[in-house]
């Protein structure tokens, strides 16, 4: 008989959260107890939710402990699958939440992706609330915040987060593991309204096209709508070496952009906070960004205390010519947003510059000129993306 399987947490300082022990048995019913500090409000609730997701898995036998310390649907569902699994094996259904409609929102190439907020995926408490903080995206993490061992349980807690959790229409991105591990990564969630998937630590184009390639597979055997974006990130000098190539390797992807602590590491040099063991790397990747037509986004700022810091680190990462920049907590957002807003004098010339364009487009004419002073393409197309970073609207350029 096969030994029990155990997911989840339970303890003091655990909320939102709860953990579930399965042990398996060849004879008698299936016998659920629940532990719980609200057990007399939610006890029945949660043991009939717990049926059914047993009987979805195709178990009749056994006993099931479940302790909970306030964990909702979605991730009482994601322990109980996973206390399976690890007891008896892949089964051969799984337990899906039902979609929410708050879920079903698409993205697009074009939008605003000045803030990502890191999640880690297997720590439901933070992805309840996320969206609130009002984010242009939120980060469902699969790798480094998690550890080897919870791999498998945090897939399941981010697909059921796919289809229940509310963020607020923020971009839903997740950065799957390194290959091979991440196609498995791919393979549970890309059917649960993926918006962009982070591919960490590519040194290769052929990684962006083998992820690429699996995506595309898996949306047509299940028939799914709508386009999945990727985000590359380049973490290792060779990774800044083929930033060109990386950028370029898929017309799924949106944006590229670095780790630097991984980067930092691997040419080893310590991380500064002014930054200039990075400098090279960083302007490699907006070059390579640009020059394949999609978004640079910047790195992580690490010191959640210092917003002093943060809010030069970002203002320096604007003026090399990022788009954005990755966040570890909430209150870095407002920062990151506001040092990536244009000034006033920015926006007033930006606005004249759109309006230009816009009257040379009613003329049927391909030239744009502000006063006597031709306007190139490029400058246009940044004018317009000023704009739309203020309006908060999707401004196309053709």
């Amino acid at each position: 008989m096969p030994t029990a399987g155990v997911a989840g947490r339970e303890g003091p300082d655990v909320r939102s959260d709860c953990s579930v022990r399965f042990e398996p048995s060849s004879s008698g019913k299936l016998d659920i107890e629940v532990r719980s500090k609200v057990e007399s409000m939610y006890g029945r609730s949660i043991r009939e939710e717990a049926a059914r997701v047993l009987g979805a898995l195709g178990v009749s036998r056994g006993r099931v402990t479940i302790v909970d310390a306030g964990a909702p649907p979605f991730v009482i569902d994601a322990r109980i699958e996973t206390a399976v699994r690890r007891a008896l094996g892949e089964p051969e259904s799984e337990y899906l939440p039902e979609a929410a409609e708050h879920s079903l929102y698409g993205s697009n190439r074009t939008r605003l992706r000045r803030s990502r907020l890191y999640l880690p995926g297997n720590e439901p408490k933070f992805l309840l609330n996320a969206g609130l903080h009002k984010p242009d995206g939120v980060i469902l993490d699969l790798e480094d915040s998690v550890s080897p061992e919870e791999k498998d349980a945090a897939r399941i807690v981010v697909r059921n987060a796919l289809r229940a959790v509310d963020f607020y229409g923020a971009e839903r991105m997740v950065r799957i593991n390194q290959l091979p591990l991440g196609m498995e990564d791919l393979d549970v969630i890309i059917p649960h309204n993926v918006h962009v998937v982070l591919i960490p630590k590519v040194e290769s184009a052929e990684v962006v096209k083998d992820v690429a390639a699996r995506i595309d597979q898996i949306r047509e055997k299940r028939n799914l709508e709508g386009e999945v974006f990727l985000m590359p990130i380049v973490e290792s000098a060779l990774g800044v070496v083929r930033a060109a190539e990386i950028a370029a390797a898929s017309r799924h992807v949106i944006a590229l952009t670095i780790g630097l602590e991984d980067y930092t590491a691997d040419i080893g040099a310590p991380r500064t906070k002014e930054g200039r063991e990075s400098t090279f790397a960083r302007a490699a990747v907006v070059n390579a960004a640009r020059a394949a037509g999609v978004s640079p986004i910047d790195s992580v700022y690490s010191d959640v205390a210092d917003m002093e810091g943060l809010r030069h680190a970002a203002l320096e990462a604007k003026s090399l010519g990022f788009d954005g920049m990755g966040c570890i907590h909430p209150r870095q957002i407002p920062v990151v947003h506001e040092a990536f807003a244009p000034t006033q004098a920015e926006l007033e010339k930006a606005r004249r510059i759109v309006a230009a364009y816009e009257e040379a487009r009613a003329r049927g004419s391909g030239v744009v000129s502000l006063g006597s002073k031709m306007i190139d393409p490029p400058v246009v197309k940044r004018a317009l993306r000023i704009v739309r970073m203020v309006e908060g609207e999707e401004v196309h350029h053709e």
